[in-house]
């Protein structure tokens, strides 16, 4: 998590990492890179929660879409109970703001 709060500041970032503790972990800047504070670092820790949580969601949310692909072929008519689950699933990550949210996150029934 570390690294991804440091990409955040600065995407191209050189930097190594040792240890998961931003207290007591041992960060070394390279070629060139301007150190970001611990306190920075540590601030960007919600956001990359987020972030991993969705990307964790939609991991999920792509698996069941691909999962009902075969029906959306040209050569097939799709039922409007699986247009309705597979929309309810493009949709599923829109308005969520916080780890909480997506995580209270129920996903539709499979038709």
């Amino acid at each position: 998590m570390i690294i991804k709060a440091i990409k955040k500041i600065n995407p191209n970032a050189r930097v190594v990492v040792i240890g998961n503790d931003i207290n007591t972990c041992e960060i070394t800047w390279n070629k060139g890179t301007t150190p970001i504070s611990k306190a920075d670092i540590e601030a960007q820790f919600p956001i990359v929660e987020f972030d991993m949580a969705m990307e964790d969601l939609r991991a999920k949310r792509n698996k069941l879409l691909a999962d009902t692909d075969y029906l959306a072929l040209s050569d097939n008519t799709m039922s409007a109970e699986m247009t309705t689950y597979r929309q309810s699933l493009r949709d599923i990550t829109n308005g969520l703001t916080t780890v909480e949210e997506v995580n209270a996150v129920v996903f539709p029934t499979k038709p």
